[in-house]
């Protein structure tokens, strides 16, 4: 298989990928952004689609005032027993949180 890097464009860091079935999901910063946390799935790594957000509520983060280089950073993904879970650092509040759905297409 031949592809070109990077397999997501535009600005996607801090990729977090997990397996479930035969489908990966992956998530990454989103920083001051809203809403955050991007979420694709992929069923071979290098074609990507983008299918939300976890962060979609106001009241799941606190994004007022943050500045260009603060928010949300490095999110991780992981799923266990038909949960998806999603864990994160509001690097402005310094806040460690956590998000969970059990439809990956649903609301966090």
């Amino acid at each position: 298989m031949k592809y070109n890097n990077p397999v997501i464009k535009g600005f996607y860091p801090d990729p977090s990928v997990c397996k479930v079935g035969d489908t990966y999901y992956l998530v990454c910063s989103s920083f001051q952004y809203f809403p955050g946390v991007p979420l694709f799935e992929s069923k071979d790594l290098v074609n990507w689609k983008q299918i939300g957000h976890c962060l979609t509520r106001k009241s799941q983060v606190q994004l007022d005032k943050i500045n260009s280089s603060g928010g949300v950073f490095a999110p991780t993904i992981r799923y266990n027993n038909g949960r998806f879970y999603m864990t994160t650092t509001n690097d402005t509040t310094h806040q460690h949180f956590y998000v969970w759905t059990d439809d990956i297409y649903g609301e966090w």
